[in-house]
């Protein structure tokens, strides 16, 4: 069964791996252009493509305007990183969550400076109605916050687990997966990119000396380990990841069903009278 589902990823028209995407618009983080991403998507046959810059919808109009044109279907969502360690992934399913997601990114750049935000676990206390949700764990993370996020997300909170060929990932892999049956989450395979190909890497290079504020010599062991943060073809991530995971992956991508294109404009209704002139 798992080898039918391996081939179907394969062959098929679907993605492996939910590409999870930040652009230059998660800023001195992503090293593409969401129309890069977008396209870049299509060439290696991808369906769908989740743009989910840090705490903003900036580029998600740009990335929509492509993949309208290409017929890419668009997932627009939102990554945070929340006071007490949680790093989440927020997906619009629906128009009302798309709503939502606007009201969060909003009140995480209102609660700090420019340039930065601020949010807590009490800013999901309202359930995020309409939104699914990836949980990027890391090394750090305990059980208690995957049972914290299945309670306030019944049935719309996965795992993530992001591979990228490093040389812990088959013991990453195996604490992830004992995280998950803790807590009793399904796992997702994603891709965290942060670039459309790997020729982009140098550039991705500059932009993380200059976040940390030094040279790319300087980076040091801070500098990822090899290049693999950028999107990578439907055959290599079949090999990178369980089958389980994978169809996870399919699973969000047809929940997602929400598109720029149900946003209209909602003129105010005219104040004078039917019949009277304006003065």
């Amino acid at each position: 069964a798992e080898d039918g589902i391996r081939d179907d990823l394969v062959t098929g028209v679907q993605t492996c791996a939910l590409p999870i995407c930040q652009s230059n618009f998660s800023f001195l983080e992503g090293a593409s252009h969401p129309e890069e991403l977008v396209e870049e998507a299509a060439r290696l046959g991808y369906s769908a493509l989740a743009l989910t810059d840090e705490c903003s919808l900036a580029g998600v109009v740009r990335a929509h305007q492509k993949a309208r044109e290409i017929g890419l279907h668009l997932i627009v969502g939102t990554r945070v990183r929340l006071h007490g360690g949680l790093d989440l992934v927020l997906l619009a399913l629906t128009l009302r969550g798309y709503g939502n997601l606007t009201e969060f990114v909003t009140r995480g750049r209102r609660s700090a400076e420019k340039g930065v935000y601020s949010l807590s676990l009490a800013a999901l206390d309202g359930g995020m109605g309409d939104c699914a949700v990836v949980w990027l764990a890391g090394t750090s993370a305990q059980s208690w916050q995957g049972t914290w996020l299945a309670r306030r997300f019944p049935g719309r909170v996965w795992l993530g687990v992001a591979l990228s060929r490093a040389v812990d990932d088959p013991l990453r892999l195996a604490g992830l997966s004992e995280l998950a049956r803790a807590c009793r989450l399904p796992m997702v395979a994603v891709g965290q990119v942060l670039m459309h190909n790997a020729a982009r890497r140098p550039v991705s290079d500059v932009v993380r000396a200059i976040r940390a504020g030094c040279t790319v010599a300087e980076l040091g062991v801070t500098r990822p380990a090899n290049g693999e943060r950028h999107l990578r073809s439907r055959a290599e991530l079949a090999r990178l990841y369980p089958a389980s995971m994978l169809a996870e992956s399919l699973r969000i991508a047809s929940l997602t069903r929400f598109s720029l294109d149900e946003i209209e404009y909602r003129y105010p209704r005219e104040v004078v009278e039917i019949g009277r002139a304006h003065v």
